[in-house]
């Protein structure tokens, strides 16, 4: 048994010894502050006209409705679910959606063709028309800054110009028309997160913790901007869902000068958001065991050192893959 695996040992009444096909209802909340670290596009593609995704929400239970950005589930979990599967590619561990075989019938996200059998497939889930199904482990919300749109975003006017650095075509002098407006966060911008797996195996929660060290681009336009990283401050294992992104917001947001120097400092963040979803997880109505910051950092250190060393994590990951069902 891996280090990693170790670690885990005291918690071992909340996570499954392998894949079982009915729910137990055993959870485990990854608290997280996700902080951008370049201006970022958080937008529902397709959505007419560049503004952000925007829920208003109240600061205080009588306060007025204020817009606050929102990284919506699906954004979230797609990155990634996308880093996982980049590392189970590499690993040659993401196989054939039918007896056919090559390249065009490999599992792969969006194209109707899951292999039913691979990591991902059996954590994150997949649903393919008229068969089968598995439901997702992993369970995702809406994600809010932490602060007010108004706070954190800003518009900026974008132009394209041609191979001599004008707006105006260098062989016929027309002007370029191609001038846009993105509204954009700010970076050092922060998101209050919870992600909760359900019925899962250690092997599995060390996999879902590699993808969200590992994922750092997120939103529109990702290739240029878009830089998250994603503070995991607090694990806590429990016999039920505990408190939603949305009130552990509101809650820390409170806590707040009413006019905070900007940009917050994450470390200054971390303090009231661990008391605050301490506070919020005694109210729950099952079993709840927090993990120790001392043991938390220890888990993370021992996750970061394995994804260095790929034998080893190869070897986990084919561990983990033995204790899913044969699906032939």
């Amino acid at each position: 048994m891996s280090m990693v695996i170790r670690s885990l040992e005291p918690y071992q009444d909340f996570l499954a010894p392998q894949y079982q096909n009915f729910p137990r209802g055993n959870y485990v909340n990854i608290l997280m502050i996700r902080e951008t670290l370049s201006e970022t596009i958080f937008r529902t593609e397709g959505a007419a006209g560049p503004g952000l995704n925007k829920e208003f929400v109240r600061l205080t239970a009588g306060g007025e409705p204020v817009p606050r950005v929102v990284i919506t589930k699906r954004k979230q979990v797609a990155v990634e679910r996308r880093t996982g599967r980049e590392l189970l590619r590499r690993f040659d561990m993401l196989y054939s959606a039918n007896q056919k075989g090559g390249e065009d019938n490999i599992c792969a996200l969006n194209r109707n063709n899951p292999c039913e059998k691979c990591i991902d497939c059996m954590l994150y889930g997949y649903a393919v028309g008229g068969g089968g199904a598995q439901r997702s482990r992993v369970i995702t919300q809406d994600a809010y800054s932490l602060l007010p749109a108004g706070d954190i975003a800003e518009e900026r006017t974008f132009n394209a110009t041609y191979d001599d650095g004008t707006m105006r075509d260098p062989i016929n002098k027309e002007p370029s028309r191609a001038l846009s407006e993105n509204e954009y966060v700010k970076p050092h911008s922060h998101f209050l997160d919870v992600q909760v797996l359900k019925d899962v195996m250690a092997e599995e929660l060390v996999y879902v913790l590699g993808n969200l060290l590992r994922s750092t681009r997120y939103g529109a336009v990702s290739s240029r901007v878009g830089r998250v990283t994603n503070h995991i401050i607090g694990i806590t294992f429990s016999t039920c869902e505990l408190y939603s992104n949305l009130e552990l917001t509101e809650e820390v947001a409170g806590l707040l000068p009413e006019e905070p120097e900007l940009p917050l400092l994450t470390q200054d963040l971390v303090p009231p958001v661990r008391e605050t979803a301490a506070r919020l997880a005694g109210q729950a109505c099952g079993r709840v065991q927090e993990m120790p910051p001392e043991e938390l950092d220890q888990l993370v250190a021992e996750v970061r050192q394995l994804y260095r060393q790929e034998e080893g994590l190869q070897a986990l990951l084919r561990q983990l893959e033995g204790k899913y069902p044969d699906r032939g």
